[in-house]
């Protein structure tokens, strides 16, 4: 008797990887640069401080609300075209059929071959066979609201905390340096974490965090100086 192989692929971390990368990325950087420009701009320490945990609380708030939001557009959408399948299903179910047996003529298969094909996984769940062959929308892919907002929040949280930290720590002559120093390190950690959990290339995933990160850090650091000496 052969043993049952299973498969894990990365496409099912999708939904949530996406949404922690997204709210870590964005907690690092935006506390980061917000340290940074208000260090810039000569201000004190716990002026400092206090502007980094204001930008983590609004800032962990509004990526839980725009991603809900966001994602749960999607989940609508998918919905309602699920919704519209069924209805076909149950009104044209020839047409139905011909239209998933066309599907996988497309993909390779004789006519014959792809007419039985569509027929049997039409017996078996048809409406999940247009979901997944004529919407591509799968189990693994579909759109998860509440889990977005908790994995994004969440990562934003966790992300923010870290520059804050190193601002806490330094002495106020040396704050933007250490922000900047470990806000960079922690970009290089996030990206090598994010492309291993999504099955990439570590260097790519680590440029690419690092580099607008760093812009990101080194614009704001600009405008707080600018702003900072104008005042």
């Amino acid at each position: 008797m052969s043993r049952l192989h299973i498969e894990r692929h990365n496409i099912g971390r999708v939904g949530w990887l996406r949404a922690a990368v997204l709210g870590a990325n964005d907690g690092i950087v935006s506390t980061a640069s917000l340290v940074v420009g208000v260090a810039a701009a000569a201000a004190g320490k716990p002026e400092i401080l206090l502007a980094g945990f204001a930008g983590l609380a609004a800032g962990a708030l509004s990526m839980a609300a725009g991603e809900y939001v966001s994602v749960s557009s999607q989940a609508d959408t998918e919905a309602a075209d699920l919704a519209r399948e069924r209805r076909e299903l149950a009104e044209q179910p020839e047409f139905e059929l011909d239209e998933l047996t066309a599907i996988y003529v497309g993909r390779g298969l004789e006519l014959d071959l792809a007419r039985q094909v569509a027929l049997q996984l039409t017996e078996k769940d048809a409406l999940g066979t247009h979901a997944r062959d004529e919407l591509a929308i799968s189990e693994l892919t579909t759109a998860r609201p509440l889990q977005a907002a908790v994995a994004s929040a969440a990562t934003f949280s966790v992300g923010a905390a870290l520059p804050l930290a190193a601002a806490w720590l330094a002495p106020l002559s040396a704050i933007v340096p250490s922000v900047v120093a470990a806000s960079l390190a922690f970009l290089v950690l996030l990206g090598a974490l994010g492309a291993r959990a999504g099955g990439a290339g570590m260097l790519k995933g680590v440029i690419r965090v690092v580099f607008w990160g760093a812009l990101a850090m080194a614009v704001t650091a600009g405008v707080g100086k600018v702003f900072g000496t104008v005042v």
